[in-house]
């Protein structure tokens, strides 16, 4: 992994759980303002709005970089818009980051997997 294609799954790690919790602080400040005086939903819908659009954005370099077939870029959006998908998406890049590492060490290294 070239370190362009590393810098693209870091950022879309990055901004994936910051995205996830504003995504359920969006959902709690809806509930309090139709139950109480409390109305942050203009605040948090703006927060959480620039983070979904830098998660698309990281997303969509992402895919371009690491060459995912549909099916996985697919999955790490469908993980964008569900209210806790963003953890989920973290664990997964953290994963397919640290396996990438271990590959391209062992390519330096010329250790040939069987």
């Amino acid at each position: 992994m070239d370190i362009k294609t590393a810098s693209a799954l870091r950022r879309l790690r990055l901004v994936s759980a910051p995205e996830a919790v504003s995504f359920l602080l969006l959902i709690i400040c809806s509930v309090l303002k139709r139950t109480t005086e409390f109305n942050a939903v203009p605040v948090m819908g703006m927060v959480h709005g620039v983070l979904f659009v830098l998660y698309v954005l990281f997303w969509l370099d992402a895919w371009n970089r690491t060459k995912w077939d549909v099916k996985t870029a697919a999955l790490y959006f469908i993980l964008s818009v569900l209210p806790t998908g963003g953890f989920f998406a973290d664990r997964k890049l953290k994963r397919e980051a640290e396996a990438a590492v271990i590959a391209s060490r062992a390519r330096r290294e010329g250790v040939v997997s069987a």
